[in-house]
């Protein structure tokens, strides 16, 4: 029972020390920087990355783009342009009542939709 006493003690002792005082800033810094140094060693020795690629959007533009005028086309690109815009998009025009569109018909607004889920 002392045992579970102490350890409690030394637990609370090193989480106030941890949590309200900055003492251990710097030994938490310096063990971060050696984790990220030992990394960088080892994807130098390996000399691979991973590197992640999205081919949905080419992919999805093509199958898009044989429907859509070129006044539509322009407009998809626009909004396949960034991320933020294409889920701008999703959220105003995807999801529930689908407002008018300025460019899109109502039509291709439903089968893009239904292309992006």
């Amino acid at each position: 029972m002392r045992g579970w006493v102490i350890l409690g003690l030394g637990v609370g002792l090193l989480y106030y020390v941890a949590t309200e005082t900055n003492k251990l800033d710097e030994p938490i810094a310096q063990s971060e920087a050696m984790l990220e140094e030992t990394i960088r060693k080892i994807q130098g020795m390996t000399g691979t990355t991973a590197i992640k690629t999205n081919d949905k959007i080419p992919q999805l533009k093509r199958e898009i783009a044989e429907r859509l005028s070129p006044n539509e086309l322009s407009t998809l690109d626009q909004i396949l342009s960034s991320p933020s815009s294409l889920q701008r998009f999703k959220e105003e025009y995807c999801s529930g009542i689908t407002p008018k569109h300025d460019s899109l018909s109502q039509e291709n607004i439903y089968f893009v939709c239904d292309k992006l889920n």
